[in-house]
């Protein structure tokens, strides 16, 4: 298959400026691959498809403040810098816009005494810089200083609705430059529903960044690099998944990024291992899935990395046809949109 495969049109319409006020009241199209049917659905009647013994795999990574904005020294220029990545304990890996105007050797001021040097540049298009501050936690700072990093699609500034609702209700490990979409329709109170039916849920990590998100830009897909991520998948979360896998129990995984952490740990025998590290992998059809039987995810771009893995699973005409329904029916798409099941 070639990345012009997976095109299609989103009116602009559809796509989704804010959230729904109630997490678990955004809507839900439920796939289902073994009788070839599409269900209708609020988010929150999820629960009939969920049985005892299964295992909902959540990815706990946490999004933080990761949009700076500061000025070049000596020419007051505006610079926009979003965080990717932490290389070392004050260098990270940025993005920077206007790029052509960041060079090797600036110096970017953020606040009065906080600010970073431009050190080097990144093959993918982006700088390393170093940051100086006066001893305060980087993370406790820049959840003073930063914007909630929306992705470009949102055609707004982030607004302080963004710090709750761009954010997983189970959010825990501080990490992700992006929030995991397919999690944001989760309400603590449905959680608990979920336990009290005799489903377990396993944490899991990635934090998400550039990797999931940067454009294909070659039509062969093969040649596709996907940017690495940091990934973990404790002991206890491996057996509870393993547990439910060796007795017949179905494994559903809450977002692409899970799928991604299960993926990158599956072993031989079709289990996971505990497991921590960057993982660049990539899937597209086809592909053989070893560890998940089902998945919850939001309706993604166009020929994206998310797109393509949703199609691995659930077949890229069974998916396009979904598609074009929920455009039909008027779903709300991307990041703050609603969701699909895929059985």
């Amino acid at each position: 298959m070639k990345l012009s495969d997976f095109y299609f049109e989103v009116p602009e319409e559809l796509i989704a400026q804010y959230p729904v006020e109630k997490r678990d009241e955004s809507r839900l199209l439920v796939l289902d691959r073994k009788n070839k049917t599409r269900h209708h659905h609020i988010f929150k009647e999820i629960t009939q498809y969920l049985n005892d013994g299964d295992v909902l795999v959540v990815n706990e990574t946490k999004v933080f403040p990761a949009r700076l904005f500061g000025v070049k020294e000596k020419t007051d220029a505006q610079v926009e810098l979003l965080l990717l990545r932490q290389l070392e304990q004050t260098m990270w890996e940025v993005l920077v816009k206007p790029a052509r105007k960041v060079r090797v050797g600036n110096r970017i001021q953020i606040t009065d005494d906080f600010g970073c040097d431009v050190i080097d540049n990144t093959t993918s298009g982006g700088r390393v810089v170093r940051f100086d501050y006066n001893g305060q936690d980087f993370f406790d700072l820049i959840e003073n200083v930063g914007q909630s990093p929306l992705p470009p699609y949102i055609k707004r500034e982030a607004e302080e609705i963004d710090r709750e609702k761009y954010q997983t209700v189970y959010a825990n490990k501080i990490g992700a430059v992006a929030a995991p979409t397919a999690g944001l329709h989760f309400t603590n109170e449905l959680l608990d529903e979920i336990r009290g039916n005799g489903v377990n849920i396993a944490p899991v990590v990635l934090h998400v960044g550039l990797g999931t998100f940067r454009p294909i830009k070659v039509e062969d897909l093969s040649r596709h690099q996907m940017d690495s991520e940091y990934f973990e998948i404790s002991e206890e979360s491996a057996q509870v998944i393993n547990q439910a896998k060796m007795d017949g129990k179905r494994v559903v995984a809450v977002g692409t990024t899970t799928v991604r952490v299960l993926e990158s740990a599956a072993n031989a025998d079709n289990l996971v291992k505990p497991a921590s590290g960057w993982t660049d992998k990539f899937i597209y059809p086809p592909y053989n899935f070893k560890i998940i039987d089902s998945l919850i995810t939001n309706f993604h771009l166009p020929a994206s990395t998310l797109f393509l893995l949703t199609c691995a699973l659930a077949g890229k005409d069974e998916v396009m046809e979904a598609y074009q329904e929920a455009i039909d029916k008027k779903y709300r798409f991307y990041s703050y949109g609603d969701a699909m099941l895929i059985l």
